[in-house]
């Protein structure tokens, strides 16, 4: 299902080639793993036109991540903006993918919960919805969320289940299938105003954790440099383009038709993301460490024990566009 649909799409959207080859636009499919208010830079760079600026013809298209990282590794998707467990689930198979610009360089879910949970130990015994694997962010971030508050998932009898992306882990919260989920600042607003209770705001705790960033295969960034450059190059215009406070309506707007939540909580969900869209373009190697240790602890990989950072993270790039690739 997913190869056919990407094949009609780059069929269907991707106008013959130039005849020059130095002139010739690069053509990728791009897929999106999440929809929450950091994929904006994604929609902006494709409604300004800077993926055009820059001659790249990409249309983004939304794969959960798992199934994003799946396709790439399939060839059927060129470059993804994704979380770095997925990288390092395919590093230790002996897969080609690595990340090569930081987008979510810190951890922003924030738990929410059913009015009736008070306080952290009110979690124990109950249930909570995260992502759709046990390798993804929303896995990684309940557990991060957990431990801080003195939790153990295992320990305390919280059973974590699958639910998929952030609307349906809010729909399982608010029809009572489960009494918290982790879900990103503009979503779990709007739970609040319906009466659940924020027990953590995650992005205030400032843990070194590399949460998304723009991924593809070592092969691609060897052999097609140049499509990758401008596919980044098209998304630090979005994020400056995002940060100049004279494009607020434009991106609200953006944002509004994308993430589909009121306008209230658009406005909140911008001006979360211009404070945190991260000003170092580069991932974050202390964050890449923190989510190899964590896969270890937890017994999600293993195999992320043998992983170095520096096999999951290419710095070269983000480097020379102007990020600082610090350890």
């Amino acid at each position: 299902m997913i190869r056919l649909l990407l094949l009609a799409l780059l069929i269907g959207q991707f106008p013959p080639s130039p005849s020059r080859a130095a002139d010739s636009p690069s053509k990728a499919v791009f897929a999106y793993g999440a929809i929450n208010a950091y994929m904006t830079s994604t929609w902006v760079a494709r409604e300004q036109g800077f993926f055009r600026k820059h001659n790249v013809e990409v249309e983004p298209v939304f794969i959960i991540a798992t199934r994003a990282a799946q396709a790439m590794l399939a060839g059927e998707v060129q470059v993804g903006l994704i979380g770095p467990t997925h990288v390092i689930n395919a590093v230790a198979a002996g897969g080609d993918m690595v990340m090569f610009l930081g987008n979510q360089n810190n951890v922003r879910y924030e738990l929410v919960a059913h009015p009736s949970i008070k306080r952290a130990e009110d979690l124990k015994g109950k249930k909570v919805a995260i992502g759709a694997s046990q390798a993804g962010l929303a896995s990684l971030g309940a557990h991060v969320a957990l431990d801080y508050m003195g939790l153990n998932a295992r320990r305390d009898n919280i059973a974590l289940l699958f639910m998929g992306e952030e609307p349906l882990r809010l729909a399982a919260l608010q029809t009572g299938n489960v009494q918290a989920t982790v879900i990103a600042p503009e979503l779990a607003k709007t739970a609040v105003s319906q009466g659940f209770v924020s027990l953590l705001d995650m992005a205030r705790l400032n843990i070194p954790f590399q949460a998304t960033g723009m991924v593809t295969t070592r092969k691609i960034l060897k052999s097609n440099e140049q499509m990758v450059e401008r596919v980044a190059r098209a998304n630090v215009d979005a994020v400056n383009y995002i940060r100049n406070p004279g494009n607020k309506k434009s991106v609200l707007q953006t944002m509004a038709k994308n993430l589909k939540v009121s306008p209230e909580r658009i406005e909140a969900a911008y001006l979360d993301i211009v404070e945190e869209l991260p000003r170092n373009i580069c991932p974050t190697v202390p964050g890449v460490r923190s989510v190899l240790k964590l896969m270890v602890e937890l017994g999600i990989n293993p195999k992320a024990a043998q992983v170095k950072s520096e096999d999951v993270v290419d710095l070269a790039l983000c480097k020379r566009l102007g990020g600082d690739g610090g350890s």
